[in-house]
């Protein structure tokens, strides 16, 4: 009895270690929960993504576009899931940020996962990992790969959106700086513009280009004119909504990158600004291939996902997405 009493305790503090030392390097690695209590987080985490994916095509645009605005402000901390606190607005309630979906999906597969490890996955790391799977569930494997190990911060202020978030309305140069702020460069730029391919946008985030471009009531003349009519029938509303990627928003495809060098069918003006550069129109015309697209956009979502992350004794792992500890 006692010999296996000590037997436990010894695995018992050989798990903590192996955690302690999981968490210690500052850096993100491949399969970082395998050396923990809860090795199987990411295959749980896909089980549960691929269950919800199954009815809902649009679970894919709508995390990607989740943890994108999450990366660009204070990093992959998943600040941009913070509700609320006190008098101090946070991510989400930011104009850019009102739109966002799929925070009840993060909240119910951090209840899931938290059931079976408890605190042992953030939902940092949830948030990228379901990203990556919802995008990846009609190609039944992983669209690019997703190092782990990030810690959920505690920072979360929507005065801080509008100053480091690339937006639709956005020209070349604002777009490279707010890139390069982050070290992504113009490939990078690009081939993540090309997560436009799937998804839908309210007609708000681009009708200047359709009704009152120069403030004169005219329309954006690099918009492909007769896209634009149908355009305006489809936006009576601003807050209709429409395809991104017209008649390909549920294939992640290279399909955007296509009708915006060819057809000038950019929605937004940050769109259809990748032609007003040289640099990134050459990186247009090589993605139009999937294959090359798929390629350049697995390499720039790792990059991009590793943004200001809080590794090791920094930050936390957060109980409820919603709320710090």
């Amino acid at each position: 009895m006692r010999t296996q009493l000590v037997l436990s305790c010894l695995v018992f503090v050989c798990i903590v270690l192996c955690e302690v030392v999981a968490g210690a390097g500052n850096v993100l690695r491949n399969n970082f929960y395998k050396s923990t209590r809860c090795p199987n987080a990411e295959q749980l985490i896909r089980d549960i993504t691929w269950s919800k994916a199954k009815n809902d095509v649009t679970l894919g645009a709508r995390l990607l576009r989740l943890h994108y605005h999450d990366c660009f402000l204070r990093g992959c901390d998943a600040s941009v899931l913070l509700d609320t606190e006190g008098t101090e607005q946070s991510e989400k309630e930011a104009g850019p940020n009102l739109s966002l979906g799929g925070f009840d999906v993060i909240d119910d597969i951090k209840q899931q996962v938290e059931a079976k490890c408890p605190g042992i996955v953030s939902c940092a790391d949830i948030l990228a990992l379901s990203a990556r799977d919802a995008v990846s569930f009609p190609f039944k494997t992983s669209m690019w790969e997703v190092e782990t190990g990030r810690k959920d911060g505690n920072v979360s202020l929507a005065s801080e959106v509008s100053s480091n978030l690339p937006l639709p309305d956005s020209n070349i140069s604002t777009l490279q700086q707010l890139f390069a702020k982050k070290g992504l460069n113009v490939n990078d730029l690009v081939a993540l513009s090309g997560a436009h391919t799937i998804g839908f946008a309210h007609c708000g985030a681009f009708s200047k280009r359709l009704f009152n471009f120069t403030g004169k009531g005219d329309m954006d003349p690099s918009l492909n004119a007769t896209y634009a009519e149908s355009l305006k029938k489809s936006c009576t509303n601003l807050a209709n909504i429409v395809e991104m990627d017209p008649l390909s928003s549920t294939s992640f495809d290279s399909n955007y990158f296509n009708i915006l060098i060819n057809q000038n069918k950019g929605l937004f003006q940050s769109d259809a600004s990748l032609l007003k550069d040289t640099h990134s129109v050459n990186v247009v015309k090589k993605l139009q291939n999937d294959r090359a697209f798929f390629v350049e956009f697995a390499k720039s979502m790792q990059k991009m996902g590793a943004i200001e992350v809080l590794t090791g004794n920094a930050g936390q792992i957060r109980k409820n997405c919603r709320a710090k500890n």
